[in-house]
């Protein structure tokens, strides 16, 4: 899952990306705003920050640990491979199973950060992940591997919706956007740092680095206070004003906001929940079908079989180390990541994920390209370089657009009152896609490599024609406003 997005089941299970759904008014009626959440300009003027940064800090562990996980079967298939005697059936079945976990750590997430809060919540994917590192390093067959990377999996499902409201419930409104995005950015980094650790210790080595940001995470929580907002929906109110105060410091005046805090959640209480067979009607169905298919396309150009399995294909594409290759994959995501988060607000939507859809085309058709001058022995000194050139240019492609896009645009497309329901549905049909992507990559490998890549790349085309012909462009318009020109 892939990122930055997350469910706010205060509002019934709804799907946002950052807070930018939450600062938008709750109803408008008449022309009026009712219920609006807005903190005053003059928030946090006299407070300090330092409170704020470290609760990020310490909540971004679980984001680089999200990453870890991601990252660790691509560097380590070979080695696991040989060492445990496993078929590429078992291995494809320890690399796909990961996001089995994380489908059933998203669809719980939301009911357990509400239950035991967002520290209590952290806590326990901390413990899964942890718990499944150790499955993995002590491990002597495929089962026990299986059930710790299931564990690993279940853990960071929860990880992806608790850490982003966490972050944005403790941020004040003018560091919100840019705390919140650390959340992709620690992803992105952990999952690089899992690439480049791998080309350089053993795979059980590399599954105690895991425990790292896991033990990081369970000591920074001890120093750090609850979300304001949770504590304010469960009636704690002594608590709720300790908190806030331990946040935005001594010297701030935290009345407005207090007061702010309690008319939200009211607010949200006061919304009806939407049923799944609202979904179907007219005028939120084609809302639903541009949400379900941006997250089929997302996980159709083949981004969680490249990257669990990128070592192995460079390999199979002739090269006599994956080393320099998974070291540069690791490496261009970062900073590609940075500048996608940069140009989607001054490119627009539609644009940008366009041209992240042409990128992963030329990618993949180049990482195709080469597997078939392989295969017919034609300029072989040509295609490592094409193999490693293709999916270098697939990642960072990905990484601009395709990554972060769909969940934004989806944050954006459906009408309040359903926001719930059906981030619930784009939100299970992306991880399924992705389990199916990540399981089959290697039968289709084996089956015809050029085929794999030419399959993805198509997958791409359909992902430019389709958002050019049905996603409307979605930035700097109000929720009314999107659904006028969907609807037209």
């Amino acid at each position: 899952m892939a990122i930055g997005q997350y469910k706010d089941f205060e509002n019934g299970g709804e799907i946002v990306n950052g807070l930018e759904d939450l600062e938008k008014p709750f109803i408008q009626q008449e022309g009026k705003i009712v219920g609006s959440y807005h903190e005053g300009d003059n928030d946090n003027e006299n407070g300090s920050i330092w409170m704020v940064l470290l609760c990020t800090f310490v909540a971004v562990c679980g984001s680089f640990e999200f990453g870890s996980c991601v990252g660790y079967s691509a560097p380590t298939q070979s080695a696991i491979s040989e060492d445990l005697n496993l078929s590429l059936a078992q291995f494809s079945t320890f690399g796909s199973i990961l996001t089995i976990g994380a489908m059933f750590g998203a669809i719980t997430s939301g009911r357990i950060a509400d239950f035991i809060g967002r520290k209590g919540a952290m806590r326990m994917s901390a413990c899964f992940c942890i718990t499944g590192w150790l499955a993995v390093y002590f491990c002597q067959g495929s089962f026990s591997l299986d059930i710790g990377r299931l564990f690993t999996g279940y853990g960071i499902g929860v990880f992806s919706y608790v850490i982003p409201i966490f972050i944005a419930e403790i941020s004040p409104k003018n560091l919100r956007g840019g705390l919140t995005t650390l959340n992709q950015l620690m992803i992105v980094v952990g999952s690089s740092t899992a690439f480049l650790l791998g080309t350089v210790i053993p795979w059980r080595m590399l599954a105690l680095t895991g425990l790292v940001p896991c033990i990081l995470l369970l000591v920074g929580l001890f120093f750090v206070p609850e979300s304001p907002r949770w504590l304010a929906k469960v009636g704690y109110q002594k608590e709720f004003q300790v908190a806030l105060r331990r946040l935005r410091g001594t010297d701030a005046d935290i009345t407005r906001e207090a007061a702010e805090i309690q008319i939200y959640i009211e607010t949200l209480h006061s919304l009806p929940k939407a049923r799944i067979q609202d979904l179907f009607e007219s005028k939120y169905i084609r809302s639903v079908i541009i949400g379900v298919m941006l997250m089929v396309f997302q996980q159709g150009v083949g981004i969680n079989g490249i990257n669990f399995y990128a070592s192995d294909t460079f390999i199979q594409a002739g090269l006599s180390s994956a080393k320099a290759g998974t070291i540069a994959y690791a490496c261009v995501q970062v900073p590609i990541t940075v500048v996608g988060a940069v140009l989607v607000d001054k490119s627009g939507r539609r644009p940008l994920i366009m041209v992240s859809a042409a990128g992963t085309f030329l990618g993949s058709f180049l990482a195709g390209a080469s597997f078939f001058l392989k295969g017919h022995s034609l300029l072989l000194d040509w295609v490592p370089i094409m193999a490693v050139g293709g999916v270098l240019i697939y990642v960072s492609a990905f990484s601009i657009g395709m990554g972060a896009v769909p969940w934004l645009i989806m944050s954006e497309i459906f009408p309040l009152n359903i926001k719930g329901v059906a981030g619930s549905l784009v939100v299970l049909v992306n991880w399924l896609c992705a389990w199916a992507v990540s399981y089959t990559f290697n039968f289709l490998m084996s089956w015809s490599s050029p085929g794999t890549f030419l399959l993805y790349s198509g997958f791409s085309l359909l992902t430019i024609i389709f958002v050019a012909k049905f996603v409307p462009e979605t930035k700097g318009k109000t929720l009314e406003e999107i659904q006028a020109s969907i609807n037209a």
